[in-house]
């Protein structure tokens, strides 16, 4: 299937899924070695601490590979590029499965990160260009639904055939899906000519395009705070008594997260602006309600879901907002996105394991109290340029690509 031009009408939901089974993999693939820590250091013969470091490089492929990657690839034509992407997976995920010694493993996982930081740059502007101005909004909270999938069902899916299986078996159940995909993406998915040498922006022209750095602050404000409770959930829980039932709180989270794509996909074009800020205003009162009653179970439970109704929908709004406001430098600054968020999910990790240490679960609360309402002021300055006012389908912004 070939074409230049976008659909209208409806949502090409074979071609959109094809996107959200990718972006599923991509997080299946990041995450999967965090649950079979064991089990990958009995095999390989090394400690935990070093298994860990297959997620590590994994995250450093994708932060160092997005943005030059992106503009290497700006004049390819999408299709290839995206099957480049899945391919990738294929052959490094194999290899990771395949692999006895450590140190080939770990490059077998910095090159599925490559794959990873190239697939996030691409998925948004793809699924933007396949429909209608007015329908770009929804279309993306359609291809951005494998990531909540992974995180609530995929990761602990793959954790438990992993553990009953063996973890190199759950590498080779990732390349079976990864071959499937291959197959639906060449029936499914078109294929538009990637940019002209007149139609390309410089990295720097599209950082200083007016709005791209409000948002970005956004990305990195919002996205900090939510690792840094998402990474440490385990600890934070168990203040309340949770610690055997973690896996039924990110359930929790996981469904609320799916719900709240669901609003946003309607939301989105018509209220993009106002569902951002109300969001953040909704997660920062979470953050309170946190912190004055993080010892009650029932607490926990309420204000898990209602954060995990603001998370779901924050990367389809981020990404809607980022490439109006870049308009031609769509892809670029989408790969920018990718380096910005990864950022805040290390830095997350980081302050959440500093903060952990010294001062414990209880200051978790208000230090997102304060990072969600730095969020909120750069958001609500940005109403011209970034978030702007009013309904984006009025203006019938256009990807630039």
């Amino acid at each position: 299937m070939t074409t230049d031009e976008p659909q209208s009408g409806k949502l090409p939901l074979g071609a959109l899924l094809a996107l959200a089974m990718t972006g599923f993999i991509c997080i299946v693939t990041e995450t999967l070695p965090a649950g079979l820590l064991p089990e990958i250091s009995s095999g390989l013969g090394i400690s935990a601490s070093l298994a860990g470091q297959m997620v590590t490089v994994y995250a450093l492929g994708s932060l160092l590979a997005a943005i030059p990657l992106t503009i290497a690839t700006q004049s390819w034509r999408r299709r290839t590029v995206l099957l480049l992407t899945v391919v990738g997976f294929l052959v490094f995920n194999t290899l990771t499965a395949l692999s006895s010694h450590y140190w080939l493993t770990l490059i077998a996982r910095f090159f599925a990160g490559v794959s990873a930081g190239l697939a996030w740059s691409l998925i948004a502007g793809y699924a933007r260009r396949m429909v209608a101005p007015q329908l770009q909004g929804r279309a993306l909270a359609v291809a951005m639904v494998g990531t909540p999938i992974a995180l609530s069902l995929g990761v602990p899916l793959g954790t438990w055939l992993g553990g009953f299986m063996g973890w190199r078996m759950a590498f080779g159940l990732m390349s079976g899906m990864t071959l499937l995909l291959i197959v639906w993406v060449l029936i499914k998915v078109p294929d538009y000519p990637g940019q002209s040498s007149s139609q390309r922006m410089a990295l720097r022209q599209v950082f200083f395009t007016p709005g791209v750095r409000s948002v970005l602050g956004v990305v990195f404000t919002w996205m900090l705070a939510h690792n840094i409770l998402y990474t440490y959930v385990a600890p934070f829980v168990s203040r309340a008594g949770l610690a055997d039932e973690v896996g039924l709180v990110l359930l929790v989270f996981g469904v609320a997260a799916l719900a709240g794509i669901w609003i946003t996909g309607r939301l989105v074009d018509r209220h993009l602006r106002k569902t951002v800020l109300a969001s953040l205003a909704t997660f920062a009162a979470v953050s309170v309600f946190f912190g004055l009653f993080s010892g009650s179970a029932v607490a926990i439970y309420l204000g898990v879901f209602i954060w995990g109704l603001t998370f779901g929908g924050a990367a389809t709004l981020l990404q809607t907002a980022l490439a109006d406001a870049a308009g031609k430098g769509a892809d670029v600054a989408l790969s920018m996105n990718v380096v910005v968020w990864n950022s805040a999910v290390a830095g997350g990790g980081l302050l959440g394991g500093v903060l952990l240490g010294q001062w414990g679960v209880g200051s978790f609360p208000w230090v997102l109290l304060i990072l969600l309402l730095l969020s909120l002021f750069i958001a609500s300055r940005a109403r011209v340029h970034g978030f702007a006012q009013g309904d984006r389908q009025s203006s019938q912004v256009v990807a630039g690509h």
